[in-house]
């Protein structure tokens, strides 16, 4: 495919066909406009999570409306499975950065979890939603990663799908090496293996939920080194080790 130098990207929910026309939001609308400083004939890239990365024309721009034309196929959509990230809420600026850097690092699905010492409970997934978009549209992703209701910890593992790796980021030091368990992983071929994260509260998880994660066996305790680590820290540290070791980086877009 021909490379292309990336414009302003939009996600948008509705399909994308060459010669289409769609409508945007009011947000968009002053994005473009007022933040970008587009107007009518300016390109704009386009994407859905289902039909690939579109280039498209800006046909009209008002302060709460626009109207967009598809023109043509840049990238058709491919597969984007990333690990699972399941994590314990913490305070409401470091969970938004959590849901923004996990985005860029290749999350394919957030899961908030409320374990026994998680300290809020004030959870809006449209807003969690919305952080996710603006990271995809800003890191070239041709997906939004999908977005769960919270739960408490023993329905989640209760409902982990068989054939799913968990990979708990254990605090108190009884885990095996990180980069140890990633690189066996990869190792073991047959592609991208599906696995997920557990990343526990500021407080970490209480001793009860280490003994009962201990006694699974889809579940392995993972080490992150010798210092203390913020929950926010520990989990985007984990995800940069995967993607290092097993990210998709053949999939990365020609800029």
């Amino acid at each position: 495919m021909t490379p292309y130098k990336p414009k302003t990207r939009l996600f948008v929910d509705a399909g994308l066909t060459a010669g289409g026309g769609l409508e945007i939001t009011e947000a968009q609308a002053y994005y473009l406009g007022h933040v970008m400083r587009l107007g009518t004939g300016d390109g704009v890239v386009l994407f859905n999570g289902r039909d690939g990365e579109w280039s498209a024309a800006i046909d009209s721009l008002a302060k709460k409306q626009g109207a967009l034309t598809v023109e043509k196929l840049l990238r058709p959509q491919s597969a984007e499975p990333g690990p699972w990230l399941a994590f314990a809420p913490i305070k409401k600026a470091s969970t938004d950065f959590i849901i923004e850097k996990a985005t860029e690092l290749g999350v394919s699905r957030l899961c908030p979890v409320f374990t026994k010492n998680t300290n809020t409970t004030r959870i809006n997934p449209d807003r969690f939603r919305a952080h996710a978009i603006e990271a995809a549209e800003r890191s070239q992703r041709l997906t939004v990663p999908e977005i769960m209701e919270p739960q408490t910890l023993d329905p989640l593992i209760a409902g982990w799908p068989p054939g799913r790796i968990l990979l708990h980021l254990d605090e108190s030091g009884g885990g095996r090496p990180i980069a140890e368990v990633l690189a066996g992983l990869r190792d073991q071929g047959g592609g991208e293996p599906s696995c997920g994260f557990l990343s526990g509260p500021e407080g970490g998880f209480d001793a009860s939920e280490l003994d009962a994660l201990g006694k699974l066996d889809f579940v392995t305790g993972v080490d992150l080194g010798p210092r203390v680590l913020r929950a926010d820290t520990a989990a985007l540290s984990a995800l940069a080790c995967w993607q290092a070791l097993l990210g998709g980086a053949a999939a990365k877009p020609v800029l």
